[in-house]
C-alpha cells in the first residue's frame, strides 16, 4: 500500500493536502513541501528554463531561469541559482543571482550568498551581511515612500 500509495501522491492523486517531494526524491526543499495551501512549482538545480511563469502559489528556483514570474505566494532563488528575470510576487527571497525588476507586496529578503543586480519596490526589505544588491529600492511603508541608491560593494 505504501508504495501505491506512494505512487499517487507523486502524481497529484492520493487526495492528501501535502505533497509528497520528499519521499520520491525530488531536489526541492523539504520547506517548498508544507507551504501555503497553493501549489509549489520551480526549476530544479542544473535544469534551465526560459518563458513567463503566473498563478497561484509558490515558485522555487534551485538552476536557471530567464523570462518573467508574476505569482501570488513566494518566490524563493536558491544559493546558486542564476535568474535573469522581473519578479513580482507577494514574498521574494534571494540566495542566488538575480538581475532583473522585483516587486514584492510584503518583504524581500537577501540572504548572505544573494545577489541582486535591479530595482526593487517592496513593503519591507532585509539584507543580511554579505549580500549584493546594486540599484534603486523603493520602500513602501503604510504610505510613506523611502527611496534609496545603492552600489556593490568595492564599486564607485
Amino acid at each position: 500500500m505504501g508504495f501505491m500509495k506512494s505512487a499517487l501522491g507523486y502524481l497529484g492523486l492520493s487526495g492528501d493536502d501535502e505533497p509528497m517531494a520528499s519521499s520520491i526524491g525530488t531536489s526541492m526543499p523539504r520547506a517548498a513541501a508544507g507551504r501555503s495551501g497553493h501549489g509549489v512549482g520551480g526549476v530544479g538545480p542544473g535544469l534551465t528554463m526560459r518563458g513567463d511563469v503566473s498563478g497561484e502559489g509558490d515558485f522555487d528556483i534551485l538552476g536557471r531561469f530567464e523570462g518573467e514570474i508574476n505569482v501570488v505566494g513566494r518566490v524563493y532563488v536558491g544559493e546558486g541559482a542564476l535568474v535573469d528575470a522581473n519578479i513580482t510576487a507577494a514574498a521574494i527571497v534571494i540566495g542566488g543571482t538575480v538581475r532583473g525588476n522585483l516587486s514584492a507586496s510584503t518583504r524581500v529578503e537577501i540572504l548572505q550568498t544573494g545577489t541582486l543586480t535591479g530595482t526593487l519596490k517592496t513593503g519591507s526589505f532585509a539584507a543580511a551581511d554579505g549580500a549584493s544588491v546594486k540599484g534603486e529600492m523603493w520602500i513602501e511603508r503604510g504610505g510613506t515612500q523611502v527611496r534609496g541608491h545603492s552600489e556593490a560593494p568595492g564599486e564607485p
